[in-house]
């Protein structure tokens, strides 16, 4: 019998706003024969466009719940009061399976759980935003949270950005195209592709 292969995962990791999302469209798109993307679990309402599987799978709380006591998770946390976001095991190995490496675009504290989880087997960088000031222009400039919400956003950026140098790799998302160049290499290295 053929012994697995091991599956490598590529984490990227940003305080919202920060261009993380961006980034693992375009090494989606170069990578498409190595790379697939973990969809994420949230509890939170769908966005305009969202599509179920594809952007996120949404659960209710109690879901979500049910998922953390049968241990289905490789990490989660309640990021607001009943607003939950994690990663399923299922989908790691569904992607593994199919014979890819995983990339990964979500918080700062579910790429330390992960990065801690598999080690030398996963590549995490963080992308840092050109400043604060810039980070915030950008979610105002999105729209999509109230005012509140924003708010509650801006305070987290802040706690997220103490991580940066916890991470593998750093990259400074201030002109698109260097910092797309420059996560291609990043990831052309790690995988061992041209």
């Amino acid at each position: 019998m053929m012994e697995s292969r091991k599956g490598k995962c590529i984490v990227l990791t940003a305080p919202s706003g920060a261009g993380k999302t961006t980034i693992k469209r375009h090494l989606l798109e170069k990578y498409t024969e190595y790379l697939a993307f973990s969809v994420s679990a949230t509890t939170r309402n769908k966005r305009p466009g969202e599509k179920e599987g594809v952007d996120y799978y949404f659960l209710t709380v109690e879901e979500f719940n049910e998922k953390i006591k049968r241990e289905e998770l490789l990490e989660y946390e309640e990021v607001y009061t009943n607003q939950f976001y994690g990663t399923l095991k299922s989908e790691v190995e569904r992607i593994w399976t199919a014979g890819k490496d995983v990339i990964f675009d979500i918080d700062v504290k579910g790429a330390t759980t992960i990065k801690k989880e598999y080690g030398d087997r996963c590549l995490a960088i963080f992308i840092d935003p050109p400043s604060l000031h810039t980070l915030i222009e950008r979610l105002k400039e999105r729209k999509t949270e109230s005012p509140e919400n924003l708010q509650k956003r801006i305070d987290r950026v802040k706690e997220e950005l103490v991580y940066k140098n916890t991470f593998d790799k750093v990259i400074v998302n201030d002109i698109l195209d260097a910092t797309l160049k420059e996560a291609e290499l990043m990831v052309e290295e790690y995988l061992g592709v041209e």
